[in-house]
């Protein structure tokens, strides 16, 4: 593909309306919801909700949270009536850190605290909620470990159910001499929950009672991803057969068979996601795919850019572009329900990346001048 060829398929253009970061006054309630964490302390620490125009994707802001520290990563409950976050006085600091339970108000985007339950671990790094609504799961990045909590009928947390010390270590003398849990994913069926763990270089499955939020290593209780690659966060095809991991230290996306029967995960292709040419230090972060399957980007951090690809019928990858992602360091991705928009946190650059996306070429288009906001770490979206 050529340089021209690319461009025409990625216009990137600036709107005349900018993002508008003061309060929401008169937005109709069907407006989505999006909530972006703050990684930070203090104030500055905050989990800001903003609602969204689908069509232009100017963000307005609506309500923001500041009774949680350094929340770096956060997850909805399926039903929409909560809101998970990392809490962490010091992150990867000697205390545990804790998840924090909120209770949505409304479409206002105002949280209330329920509660805070310990982690079981330091740099904690990741949450999903199972689709029951009863679970939830998280990965202690700096511990090498992962644990579940009971959620309650109130939506506050439990004490953990489960919790698994990762082991081993990798090629990598400066990342990998332990294990760093960075991901940990459910599978659709809700039966099976992966962590990706970045030290060890394994995708490690368990089998999930989400009844009991207990967790049990499947067989076999891991696979390899190639040595050094440091696999850091995974996603699900939206047809089930297929699992995406994007590795942080090889710059490179690996494709998996998955066998939802057995919880097994087979690779079959590995594509990199930076430009051949390009000699600098990089280092992938998060990957997402449209609802409709036909498209997946990923992020690197230092290229400061988002590689795009077309899904095959297969389930492997072709590289459609690598464009940037307007802002320094893109850290975490979010695409609405629809597939229309992609939001991009910027983190060390101090932003948020709005784009339309093409549903027939899978291109990218700005909708605007990135949002300024402090250290966004992670980006969740209400319908």
């Amino acid at each position: 593909m050529t340089a021209a060829q690319k461009a025409s398929l990625f216009p990137l253009f600036t709107l005349v309306s900018s993002m508008v970061t003061s309060p929401a006054q008169e937005t109709s309630v069907q407006a989505p919801l999006v909530f972006i964490s703050a990684f930070a302390t203090g104030d500055h620490g905050a989990i800001h909700a903003y609602q969204l125009d689908p069509k232009t994707g100017i963000l307005k802001l609506a309500q923001r949270t500041t009774d949680v520290q350094n929340p770096f990563f956060i997850a909805l409950s399926p039903d929409g009536k909560f809101l998970y976050s990392i809490h962490a006085k010091q992150f990867s600091g000697k205390e545990h850190e804790q998840v924090a339970a909120y209770e949505l108000v409304g479409r206002s985007g105002a949280l209330k605290l329920l509660n805070r339950q310990s982690t079981r671990g330091t740099a904690s790094c990741y949450l999903q909620v199972d689709a029951t609504g009863k679970t939830v799961v998280v990965a202690n990045y700096t511990t090498g470990s992962v644990a579940s909590l009971p959620v309650r009928a109130d939506g506050s947390l439990g004490e953990a159910a489960s919790f698994f010390q990762h082991t081993g270590s990798s090629v990598n003398p400066e990342r990998q001499q332990e294990p760093h849990a960075h991901c940990f994913v459910i599978s659709p069926d809700n039966r099976f929950a992966f962590a990706a763990d970045l030290g060890i270089d394994q995708v490690l499955g368990y089998q999930l009672d989400a009844k009991t939020s207990k967790l049990v290593p499947n067989q076999p209780p891991f696979v390899k991803t190639h040595a050094g690659a440091g696999p850091r966060h995974l996603t699900f095809h939206p047809n089930g057969k297929w699992v995406y991991v994007i590795c942080e230290l090889s710059n490179a996306i690996s494709v998996f068979d998955y066998d939802a029967k057995a919880g097994v995960l087979a690779e079959k292709q590995t594509i990199a996601t930076l430009p051949k040419a390009f000699a600098g230090t990089s280092h992938c972060a998060d990957l997402k795919i449209t609802p409709n399957g036909r498209y997946l980007y990923g992020t690197n951090r230092g290229h400061d850019s988002l590689a795009a690809y077309s899904i095959g019928d297969d389930g492997r990858l072709t590289l459609l572009g690598i464009e940037p992602s307007l802002g320094q360091g893109p850290q975490n991705l979010a695409i609405t329900a629809g597939g229309e928009l992609l939001l991009c946190a910027n983190m060390p650059g101090n932003n948020v990346a709005v784009f339309h996306i093409n549903l027939q070429t899978g291109g990218l288009i700005s909708a605007g001048p990135p949002l300024s906001m402090p250290s966004p770490s992670c980006i969740r979206v209400l319908p």
